[in-house]
C-alpha cells in the first residue's frame, strides 16, 4: 500500500439487526457501501480509502468498487456495542505495525449515509486543517426542535431535559426562546490518531462543527424507499458515477459473489 496521511475508513460490520445485510443492499441498483467507497475516490484530498469490515463477502464487493481492504476487523470489534474508538484503534494499530507508521487524518465515512457530495469531503479536511487547535470535526445539521422540548418519563410521569434551565416551565416556551441544536448526522467524521493518543478520545474537548445537508440515513427498511426516492427525484453525483463506470454490475451484486 502507499503511504497516505489521510485515510478514508469506512464502517461496514457483517451483523445489523435493524436491516439485515444493509450495507450490502441494493440502492438504484448498486450496493449501499458503493456509494461511499465512490465519494472517497472522487474526493481530492483523499489518499487512500478502505474498509473496515468483518465481512469476507462486503470485502469483496468494496474492492469491486475501488476500496482497499488491508485486513478484517476482528470479531471483538464487530458487535452492536463496538465504538468508533475501537475501529480506528485497530486500523491505526494495524498501520503502524504493518506499514511502519500512522495515517495523520481518519476520514470516518459511514456507508448508511450514502448521497455525499465527494466536493463537502475535501471541504472538511480544508476546515481541519484550518485549525490546528481543532482535536476532530464532526458533521451535523440543524434539527427544529430542542431537547428543551422534550420529555423523558418516569413511572408514567413527565420531567423536562433540562433540568438545570432556571425559567418555570422552560418546556412549554416557544421554540425560538432555545438556541439552536445540532444533529451528528454520518455525512463525515474526521478523527486525528495526535487526538486518540493524546486524549485517549475519537473526538477530543475541541469537536469542529461542520454543517452539511440533511443526506438521509439508513436505519430502517423504509429508509431504503425515502433513498429510491430522493434518487430518482434529483441529480446525484455518486449515482451517475457508479451508472456511467460500473454500468456491468448494476443489479448484479451481491448476486455475482
Amino acid at each position: 500500500m502507499k503511504k497516505c496521511n489521510v485515510v478514508a475508513i469506512i464502517q461496514a460490520r457483517g451483523g445489523s439487526k435493524g436491516v439485515p445485510r444493509k450495507n450490502i443492499r441494493n440502492l438504484g441498483g448498486f450496493p449501499l457501501i458503493a456509494y461511499s467507497v465512490v465519494a472517497c475516490k472522487l474526493a481530492k484530498t483523499i489518499e487512500c480509502t478502505i474498509v473496515s469490515t468483518d465481512d469476507t463477502e462486503i470485502a469483496e464487493i468494496a474492492k469491486l468498487f475501488g476500496a482497499e481492504v488491508p485486513f478484517l476487523r476482528p470479531a471483538e470489534f464487530a458487535r452492536d456495542t463496538s465504538t468508533d474508538k475501537e475501529v480506528i484503534e485497530h486500523a491505526l494499530g494495524w498501520y503502524e505495525q504493518n506499514e511502519g507508521y500512522a495515517p495523520e487524518y481518519w476520514v470516518q465515512i459511514r456507508p448508511t449515509t450514502p448521497l455525499r457530495e465527494p466536493s463537502l469531503l475535501d471541504d472538511s479536511l480544508t476546515r481541519i486543517k484550518s485549525r490546528p487547535e481543532a482535536t476532530s470535526l464532526i458533521s451535523v445539521h440543524e434539527i427544529e426542535e430542542s431537547p428543551g422540548k422534550m420529555f423523558g418519563m418516569q413511572d408514567g410521569y413527565l420531567h423536562g431535559l433540562c433540568p438545570m434551565d432556571p425559567r418555570p416551565e422552560y418546556f412549554a416556551l416557544p421554540r425560538q426562546s432555545f438556541p439552536p441544536v445540532y444533529f451528528g448526522n454520518g455525512y463525515v467524521d474526521i478523527i486525528k490518531t495526535d487526538t486518540l493518543k493524546n486524549y485517549n478520545s475519537c473526538y477530543g474537548p475541541r469537536m469542529v462543527a461542520f454543517l452539511t445537508p440533511n443526506a438521509g440515513e439508513v436505519d430502517a427498511e423504509d429508509d431504503f424507499k425515502k433513498l429510491d426516492y430522493f434518487l430518482n427525484k434529483g441529480k446525484h453525483t455518486i449515482y451517475d458515477y457508479l451508472f456511467h463506470n460500473f454500468p456491468h454490475l448494476k443489479d448484479k451484486i451481491p448476486k455475482m459473489v
